[in-house]
C-alpha cells in the first residue's frame, strides 16, 4: 500500500484494508451493550436476586430489604415515591463506575461505540482531539478512588460466596451445604479478583514514582506487590471480560433459580 493510496482514503470507515477490521469493534459493542442492557434491566427489577443462601452480585451489599441478608430491614424512608425501589440502585454504582472509568473499557468502547478511532488505518467520524481534560471525559480521571472502591466490593462478594455455603433448615437449623450457586457465586469474587486486582491505578499505587524499590522503605515488599499486579495487568484484557460475564451470569443463575425456570443441583 503506497502512501498516496492511503491519502485518498477519506470520510468515516474509508481505507484500503481488505481484511474484516469491523469485526472486532461489532464484536466489541455488542458484547458491552448486551451487558448494560441486561444491568439496568435486572437493576430495576428489585425481584428475583436470592435463593436461599444465595445472593446476586448485582444487589451485593444488600442494604436495605425484607430478606435475611438485608443490613437493614425495610425500605428507606427517604426512597423518592415515584421511584420502584431496588437496591441494586443503591450499589451498582460504585462497580459499574470502576468499569466504566477502566483503561481498558475506555479504549474499547471509545473504539467499538464512539468509534474514534474505530480501527487503524480507517476513517474516523471526526476531525479534531478533545482529550480527557475537558467534561465530560475529565472525570474518567477519578477512576482510582473508584478502584479502591471495587477492591471493597470485592471482600464483600467474597463473604457472600462463604455464605453461599450456609443452609437453613425448616426448622431454623444452619449446616454446610453446596449446589451449583455455590460454585458460581465463589468463581465470581475470583474472577473479580483478577480482574480488580490487575488494574493499572493499583499498579501505580504500590510501584508508582519508585525508580529504585531498594532505595525506598518497605522497597521488596513493594516491588513483590508490583510485581503480582504486573502479572495480572499483563492479561487485564481477558480479566475484564471474563468477569463482566462472571457476574452477569451470576445474577442469571441465581435470578433463574429463584424464578424457578432452573433446578440448582445440590451436592450435599
Amino acid at each position: 500500500m503506497t502512501t498516496q493510496a492511503v491519502a485518498h482514503q477519506h470520510g468515516f470507515g474509508a481505507t484500503a484494508r481488505r481484511d474484516v477490521w469491523w469485526l472486532g469493534p461489532l464484536a466489541t459493542s455488542i458484547g458491552l451493550l448486551s451487558f448494560v442492557v441486561y444491568s439496568t434491566w435486572a437493576a430495576f427489577q428489585g425481584a428475583y436476586f436470592e435463593y436461599g443462601p444465595y445472593l446476586s452480585p448485582f444487589y451485593s451489599p444488600l442494604i436495605f430489604g425484607n430478606s435475611p441478608h438485608a443490613w437493614i430491614q425495610g425500605m428507606p424512608g427517604w426512597w423518592p415515591t415515584w421511584l420502584p425501589f431496588s437496591a441494586a440502585l443503591l450499589v451498582l454504582w460504585a462497580p459499574g463506575g470502576f468499569r466504566l472509568t477502566c483503561y481498558y473499557y475506555r479504549k474499547a468502547y471509545y473504539r467499538s461505540i464512539w468509534m474514534d478511532p474505530v480501527a487503524c488505518a480507517v476513517g474516523e467520524p471526526r476531525k479534531s482531539y478533545w482529550g480527557e481534560n475537558t467534561l465530560p471525559l475529565i472525570l474518567m480521571n477519578a477512576h482510582r478512588y473508584f478502584a479502591y472502591l471495587a477492591v471493597i466490593f470485592i471482600g464483600v462478594l467474597a463473604y457472600d460466596a462463604v455464605m453461599s455455603y450456609i443452609w437453613t433448615d425448616a426448622d431454623g437449623a444452619k449446616h454446610f451445604g453446596m449446589g451449583v450457586g455455590s460454585i458460581v457465586l465463589t468463581l465470581n469474587p475470583i474472577f473479580l479478583g483478577l480482574y480488580t486486582f490487575g488494574c493499572h491505578s493499583l499498579r501505580h499505587l504500590v510501584g508508582g514514582k519508585k525508580d529504585c524499590f531498594s532505595c525506598s522503605s518497605f522497597g521488596h515488599a513493594r516491588f513483590k506487590m508490583w510485581s503480582a499486579v504486573s502479572v495480572l495487568n499483563r492479561n487485564h484484557q481477558l480479566w475484564a471480560w471474563v468477569s463482566l460475564f462472571g457476574v452477569g451470569f451470576s445474577d442469571i443463575y441465581v435470578r433463574m433459580v429463584a424464578m424457578g425456570h432452573w433446578h440448582d443441583v445440590r451436592f450435599f
